[in-house]
């Protein structure tokens, strides 16, 4: 038995690439419910049809939530009922950071 049998996970920033990698290492364990907050409606499209496609088995554990970890309202949402958080939502690339500096920070 895992520490994250029957509990609900959030993972903020959900469809960028560390998300994944998180998703990916919680879709076969015990996990009840995975929750994906995320501003990008496309990548949660696309990672949607994927799993109703390729894993069928976990595709009902997996719920997708659009909007910012800058939007109290969004986060407090997601959250409700959460056990567990991986943040993942970052801007990564430097000459977006340098460009937009007031964005870099959360």
């Amino acid at each position: 038995m895992s520490v994250f049998k029957d509990k609900v996970l959030l993972i903020t920033g959900g469809t960028g690439s560390f998300g994944n990698a998180v998703l990916r290492r919680f879709l076969d364990s015990d996990i009840k419910e995975i929750r994906i907050l995320s501003r990008d409606e496309k990548k949660q499209d696309d990672m949607r049809h994927y799993l109703q496609a390729q894993r069928p088995d976990v595709f009902n554990k997996v719920k997708f939530y659009i909007g910012n970890v800058r939007q109290r309202e969004a986060v407090d949402f997601a959250m409700s009922g959460v056990d567990y958080v991986f943040s993942a939502a970052a801007l990564k690339q430097v000459p977006s950071c340098e460009f937009f500096r007031r964005e870099r920070v959360a």
